[in-house]
């Protein structure tokens, strides 16, 4: 095996936008590339290390010694070192031996850029492509109206370690069986998105992935990139959307990865108080150095481009907002103008967006934001964020508490329901009960409810039906969606041995239906994100606990009726004011039987009275079973 051969993939144009901190699609320059150069294959590499006085490339092509294959860097004072190595090639494992100019410090890299990583505990990069062919051309013509802001968004977020379990083998599931297993469940289930807790190679389980060091790849946990491309085709096949965790807030210390890179501060902030994050004891981008911005928007286009995702979903945005999160005074420094916000984050945060819209405007981005920053999904050019959509916090802190409350104390805390209307609308919101939901002593989402047996299990169906004819898209955790009791354990299996009991397979099936009324009815998803599409019928009355309210897409005559009834007493004779005369018709109750509720139910037609209640002409009586959501049209 030769020597390094002086190669490059970089043009000017691509060293002045990186530079600038405006390429965006660093990932066809950088890392390994399986490539030909004057009829000799073997493998060009590259790699940014400003501070290095030499680069080499370590691997099993070389027994791992320092000098035998040194990069060369460029002229253009760009720090980027480069060549191309003859003979290497797929499947050949390596790192970067980088000799610092700051105090003689050497360290070894896994590549930033690699494609494919060894299965952890190891931690060197692999020389990877693949050919594969993808199959999903239909999907990606029609997603624009699947992925809309005005089409009905159902997501099962998955950790694809736990979901399921070989436990004869104690073992996770692969790519390739997930492409089976996980398609099909949330295909029955029908989801019409499936979110996946972070899949980049991370070294740490306890991490839950939210730890990355393999930014370009998926975890060799379950198999190859290309099987993993296989997964998301096939979700795509069965018109499923997938939406990727992506962590552009912090990164781990470990050695292999992008901590102090080069011997000096180059991926992190050289400022502690912007660069350390104390909750999680790690680093924090440096999102005011160019080539870390390029780094980061080329990472999320990366998984937009190469493995066709549908959408972002941006984990801990408060914690890049805020300069003092999580900080007490004198551990953070105001900016410029004297205020808490990192406006250095904040601009990056607005040209991710721009150019993630600009170059795929049928995916959308979603912020996992957790305080009142304004307009964090609103268009950039209005001065907002740019995001598509924001998870609603607040609503599901607030809604998590009043059902934590025993029955006969909830006429006192109605307000903890009815206040998420006051700013709904602010933003476009997602509904989220996620798995930091479900996790650290929370208890899981049906360990929260009151009540014996029934009355918990009433509550949980309850809370569904009220979550998925709220205004918002909506996310719910595995495990959820069939009344998981434990909490979530990232090393254990979900308990789908539960399914053999009634009350389980009954929230299984409510949600199942709750999916197919949330698809099936413009009212609940045509107007998710504008106060056109909700109005109150009642929100005060306080003694019965109970709301109803109307959903409205763009035909008034297709609207729908929601009660509610957050007490185990059946509300009969209720009367509720309606926009219009005709009948009513029953499409759903939570109570139904078939989930395991009570089967008490409205006449399944009511004629409309015109009689004043509720400050409108028209009223009818209904019935509200006990811990029970109904939901009406108008015929």
């Amino acid at each position: 095996m030769g020597g390094v051969t002086p190669f490059s993939f970089f043009s000017e144009f691509d060293i002045n936008l990186f530079k600038g901190g405006n390429h965006y699609r660093l990932y066809e320059k950088f890392g390994s590339h399986i490539t030909t150069v004057d009829g000799v294959e073997g493998t060009y590499f590259a790699v940014w290390a400003p501070a290095a006085k030499s680069v080499s490339v370590i691997g099993d092509f070389n027994f791992w010694v320092e000098g035998e294959h040194q990069l060369n860097v460029r002229w253009d004072k760009s720090g980027i070192w480069e060549g191309f190595i003859p003979g290497v090639g797929k499947g050949n494992v390596y790192k970067y031996k980088i000799h610092s100019n700051e105090n003689d410090i050497k360290t070894e890299k896994a590549d930033p850029y690699a494609r494919r990583c060894e299965h952890p505990p190891k931690t060197a990069s692999v020389v990877w492509d693949d050919d594969y062919a993808w199959e999903d051309k239909e999907w990606m013509q029609k997603r624009k109206r699947h992925n809309a802001s005005d089409a009905p968004y159902s997501v099962y977020e998955v950790h694809l370690g736990s979901w399921k379990k070989r436990i004869e083998e104690n073992r996770s599931l692969s790519y390739t069986e997930l492409s089976d297993e996980l398609v099909a469940y949330v295909k029955e289930m029908q989801f019409t998105h499936v979110e996946l807790m972070p899949i980049m190679e991370y070294p740490y389980d306890p991490s839950w992935g939210y730890q990355l060091t393999g930014y370009f790849a998926p975890t060799s946990r379950f198999g190859y990139p290309e099987e993993f491309k296989l997964l998301v085709d096939k979700l795509h096949q069965n018109d499923i959307g997938i939406i990727l965790d992506w962590v552009p807030s912090h990164f781990p210390e470990d050695a292999h990865g992008l901590g102090f890179f080069d011997g000096t501060c180059l991926y992190e902030h050289p400022d502690k108080r912007k660069g350390y994050h104390p909750d999680w004891k790690s680093l924090i981008f440096n999102y005011e150095r160019n080539e870390v911005k390029s780094f980061l928007i080329s990472n999320a286009i990366f998984w937009l481009d190469q493995y066709h995702a549908d959408g972002l979903r941006v984990d801990a945005v408060a914690s890049m907002l805020f300069l003092d999160y999580s900080r007490d005074e004198g551990e953070w420094e105001p900016n410029i103008y004297g205020g808490r916000e990192n406006l250095a984050a904040i601009a990056f945060m607005k040209e991710l967006n721009i150019e993630v819209y600009n170059s795929f405007p049928d995916v959308q981005t979603i912020a996992e934001e957790s305080t009142s920053f304004p307009m964090v999904s609103k268009p950039t050019y209005s001065g907002g964020l740019g995001f598509g959509m924001k998870w609603m916090m607040g609503w599901m802190h607030d809604t998590l508490q009043y059902f934590a409350k025993e029955p006969i104390y909830r006429r006192h805390h109605q307000n903890d329901l009815t206040f998420s209307m006051t700013y709904a609308f602010t933003e476009n919101f997602m509904l989220p009960l996620s798995h930091d939901e479900v996790v650290y002593g929370k208890r899981s989402i049906i360990g929260r409810m009151p009540g014996d047996e029934w009355q918990r299990f009433a509550n949980l169906r309850l809370l569904y039906s009220y979550m998925f004819t709220h205004p918002g898209t909506n996310l719910l955790f595995m495990g959820a969606e069939f009344g998981q009791h434990d909490e979530w354990d990232f090393q254990k299996s979900l308990d789908w041995h539960l399914l053999q009991y009634d009350y389980h397979k009954g929230i299984k099936e409510i949600i199942t239906d709750l999916n197919i009324l949330y698809k099936n009815n413009p009212a609940l998803y045509e107007q998710q994100f504008s106060n056109s599409g909700f109005e109150w019928i009642s929100y005060d009355d306080h003694d019965n606990s109970v709301i109803a309210y109307i959903r409205k897409g763009n035909k008034d005559e297709k609207s729908l009726i929601v009660a509610c009834n957050f007490t185990p007493v059946p509300r009969t004779n209720y009367r509720i004011g309606l926009p219009r005369q005709g009948k009513l018709v029953e499409l759903f109750s939570s109570d139904d039987s078939k989930y395991g509720g009570s089967g008490m139910s409205t006449e399944k037609e009511l004629v409309i009275e015109q009689k004043d209640w509720h400050y409108r002409s028209y009223s009818v009586e209904i019935t509200i079973p006990p811990l029970g959501a109904v939901v009406f049209s108008i015929e």
